[in-house]
């Protein structure tokens, strides 16, 4: 049986409403993994067959960490038979199927980025006047957000860029080949326009889950009003308060208008945060609340109030990376805080060179997460020897 007795109330109402549409609105640091999964568990052993889930996030380590969380609380051959993937992977299980219904071949090729310029720019070498210039990282953008927002370059639009979109797809389809934007445009494109094969895709699912649906954009929500239209068993775990992907497509309305896509869902908060103390919480809450967009909920904690936020304000960043290795550099040898306790988080990797400086200065080892140390990246390797030869004095 699925384990539920150490779940709070919220997290319960959760994983054992699972009839109708649900909107889990899960904050930060509230289970919301752990919620999902087992509630996987626990349809499993109401006896829903596994084939019939269908559990779906944004990135392939995500799905590969829900798939392997899943398959330590059930048997490992149900594990294999459930359905856990990103949106465009399921995308490619559908238009692999009936893709030739739409004038392409099922052994259709997909482009990856390098791909895509590769082609974009090509296509701007042959439409392009001579003393006329395009870039075509800014085309590749264009085309995309064109793609997610469902729009075509029409014939009437003479500009260069609308012609480099236009000649694109063209040249696309008659290399038998989609990008990741087509796997959702044609997918939706192709439930639309045979009722068939939709009807087909809505009996595959009985139960549809979908993780971060606060950065689902409007052609994944057409995708999954689709697979769940007639039964409307439809679970979405998100935070409006996390949504910062509306420069990629993300639609927050998605979540703020849950309701007008599955009419009467069971609305769960989840609020107690299990990773922050709550002087951080607090401060996240007072924060936040002055969004008008959003739904009312506030985080708390069972982990006590915690040490005070400081605010420090420095001139410029050189200050500001002398103060944050000063301090961690205090709270080792002060406090005896072990360097692997201590994180500091910037906004942008160019922000990462002075603190790293500072730190190799002050023999503080580190290692970067989610992105490469600057002196790793390698123009930075290819001119530091140089840099080194140029300072040693030259004898005669």
């Amino acid at each position: 049986m699925a384990r539920l007795f150490d779940l709070n109330p919220q997290q319960l109402k959760a994983v054992t409403t699972t009839n109708g549409p649900v909107l889990i609105l899960a904050g930060a640091g509230t289970g919301k993994t752990r919620v999902i999964t087992t509630r996987i568990s626990c349809l499993l052993h109401q006896g829903i067959e596994p084939e019939r889930i269908l559990a779906v996030t944004f990135t392939n380590k995500a799905a590969n960490e829900m798939r392997e969380r899943v398959s330590s609380m059930i048997e490992r051959a149900n594990s294999r038979k459930l359905t856990i993937c990103t949106f465009h992977a399921l995308c490619v299980r559908i238009l692999r199927a009936d893709i030739d219904k739409l004038g392409y071949t099922t052994n259709f090729a997909i482009y990856d980025e390098a791909d895509q310029f590769d082609l974009i720019r090509r296509i701007i070498s042959r439409l392009a006047a001579p003393q006329e210039k395009l870039d075509a990282s800014l085309v590749r953008n264009f085309i995309s957000k064109a793609k997610n927002q469902r729009r075509k370059a029409a014939p009437s639009e003479k500009d260069l860029t609308a012609a480099v979109f236009r000649r694109y797809q063209e040249d696309l389809k008659n290399y038998n080949a989609v990008d990741f934007d087509d796997l959702l445009v044609l997918a939706v494109h192709l439930l639309e326009q045979f009722p068939d094969i939709q009807a087909k895709w809505e009996r595959r699912f009985d139960f549809v889950m979908v993780d971060e649906f606060q950065d689902t954009n409007q052609l994944q929500m057409e995708l999954l009003h689709k697979l769940a239209r007639v039964h409307q068993n439809v679970c979405v775990v998100g935070d409006d308060d996390q949504s910062i992907y509306g420069w990629r497509g993300a639609e927050i309305s998605n979540i703020l208008e849950f309701e007008h896509h599955f009419p009467k869902p069971t609305i769960v908060k989840l609020e107690q945060n299990y990773r922050s103390t709550n002087a951080i919480l607090g401060a996240a809450n007072s924060i936040i609340r002055r969004n008008p967009r959003r739904r009312p909920k506030s985080l708390w904690s069972e982990n006590g109030d915690g040490d005070r936020i400081r605010v420090v304000q420095v001139p410029d960043d050189e200050e500001e990376a002398n103060f944050v290795t000063g301090e961690i550099q205090r709270l080792q040898f002060s406090e005896g805080v072990s360097w692997t306790d201590i994180a500091v988080i910037f906004r942008m990797n160019a922000q990462s060179r002075l603190l790293e400086t500072n730190l190799r200065r002050l023999q503080i080892p580190y290692r970067i997460v989610g992105s490469r140390s600057f002196f790793d990246r390698r123009e930075v390797k290819d001119l530091l020897p140089t840099c080194r030869a140029s300072l040693i004095p030259r004898t005669t």
